[in-house]
């Protein structure tokens, strides 16, 4: 049996307490960074062959059904207002469409060819990586098209909690955080949606970070789109500039980034 759908360590759920259920669940969740911290090395792997692939104009597909596909929606979308990166270079699919992002579409998962014709609408091309995300790894719609990706010459990984599984041994790079069964048997939303979104956090963060998006420990290149993030920019440049804050949030409305303020800037 797949560790994900082993049953749950914990029986008659229904009749805890609330503070049991809840100190259960955290319990739980307690094992989920260990079980990333065992795949850094295939996480650098792929990371430091991404460096080399975007920076040649390649870009970052990821790939999924239900909430692997929700996740890494999620993490793609977050790269543009983070690090001020253009659309386009980190993109989420998911099975099924955008109406499968918040409502669940019916066999979407179960196409093997699925994937890779989502991916064809994008140009697909061998500068290309696509990460498979799949907790069970056995989702159809991800296996066909990292084995479409292998032949068409891209760099294929996977995401997947259960170890050797069939994503595993087709794609090129298997990052496998055993978390071990769900609280909830077969939940997969829990623990190893978690290790997936970790993983996921890893995989962009240092990327951006090797890409020169970052400067020192600071998100220099976010985009400006609410009041905050400016109250946030200014207060970035109060530290490296050492003016005051109402000069700083005036050079950052004036050029538009962190960044620029910090390039441009003349004491």
């Amino acid at each position: 049996m797949k560790v994900t759908e082993s049953s749950s360590l914990y029986d008659n759920l229904d009749q805890m307490p609330v503070k049991e259920i809840l100190t259960s669940i955290n319990n739980e969740d307690a094992k989920v960074h260990i079980a990333v911290q065992k795949e850094i090395p295939k996480i650098e792997k792929l990371v430091e062959l991404l460096v080399e692939r975007v920076k040649a104009g390649g870009r970052l597909f990821y790939l999924g059904a239900g909430t692997s596909g929700r996740l890494g929606i999620l993490d793609a979308s977050e790269i543009p207002p983070t690090f001020g990166m253009p659309q386009g270079i980190v993109i989420g699919l998911i099975a099924g469409g955008d109406t499968a992002i918040r409502k669940a579409v019916e066999s979407a998962e179960d196409n093997w060819h699925g994937g890779w014709e989502d991916l064809q609408e994008h140009n697909i091309n061998a500068k290309d990586t696509v990460v498979g995300i799949a907790a069970s790894g056995g989702t159809p719609y991800v296996i066909g098209a990292l084995k479409d990706a292998n032949e068409n010459g891209l760099l294929s990984a996977c995401i997947t909690c259960n170890p050797n599984s069939e994503i595993s041994k087709v794609a090129s790079i298997a990052i496998e955080p055993v978390v071990g069964p769900e609280f909830l048997t077969g939940s997969t939303r829990m623990k190893a949606g978690t290790a997936q979104k970790m993983v996921l956090n890893m995989i962009t963060t240092s990327l951006m970070i090797k890409l020169g998006r970052v400067k020192g420990n600071k998100m220099v290149d976010m985009q400006l789109t609410n009041k905050k993030l400016v109250e946030r920019g200014s207060k970035m440049i109060v530290e490296e500039l050492g003016i005051e804050l109402d000069e700083a949030r005036r050079l950052l409305l004036l050029h538009g980034s962190v960044r620029a303020v910090l390039n441009n800037y003349k004491a």
